[in-house]
């Protein structure tokens, strides 16, 4: 089984990224995580670009969506919202609808600032919009506050409360893959 893991912050030397990290040490056996890292090269949204064929960036991003079995996607939280860049990528793999790579994918947002709320209002704003695309979007949430001492050496979250809670989250994700739930039409 394999989760396609997106950051929504371009930063190097991003927290969220490193939540991505961490978390790919709490998968469930059997369960890989890809780290996507083309954010940065998708063109701004506009359905006068939105064309057969998308641009390469684009086409590679819906690619990976549609392959992977899972998404995982951390996100920071600017101006109590998610990301534009973010935002961004969901509008791009939300067309085209509603037969888009997201529609009944299994996904999870958890989020990391360095404030103490963790970017809870970027999770639920995400989770929104996640929703709207038709993505099978878990309730569970992962705020990670404080960041910038939230980790361990070992790429780990510090806390063990945090860590157990990751562990948690994926593997609900992981069974979300195992055992869809029936959407009544």
């Amino acid at each position: 089984m394999r989760v396609l893991a997106i950051s929504g912050s371009l930063r190097r030397d991003s927290h969220n990224t490193r939540l991505l990290r961490a978390a790919a040490l709490a998968l469930p056996p059997g369960v890989e995580l890809e780290l996507y890292d083309g954010l940065a090269a998708l063109p701004p949204y506009s359905e006068d670009a939105d064309v057969d064929p998308a641009p390469v960036a684009v086409e590679d991003l819906r690619g990976r969506i549609a392959a992977a079995d899972a998404l995982l996607i951390a996100t920071p939280e600017y101006n109590a919202s998610i990301p534009g860049v973010l935002k961004n990528a969901i509008d791009w793999s939300s067309r085209p609808f509603p037969d888009n790579a997201l529609r009944g994918k299994p996904v999870a947002v958890i989020g990391a600032s360095t404030g103490l709320f963790g970017a809870v209002w970027a999770q639920a704003e995400l989770r929104k919009v996640l929703h709207h695309t038709g993505a099978d979007v878990l309730e569970e949430e992962l705020p990670v506050g404080l960041a910038d001492h939230a980790f361990a050496a070992t790429d780990e979250l510090a806390d063990a409360e945090l860590q157990q809670q990751l562990i948690e989250l994926t593997g609900a994700l992981a069974r979300e893959v195992r055992t869809p739930v029936a959407v009544s039409h």
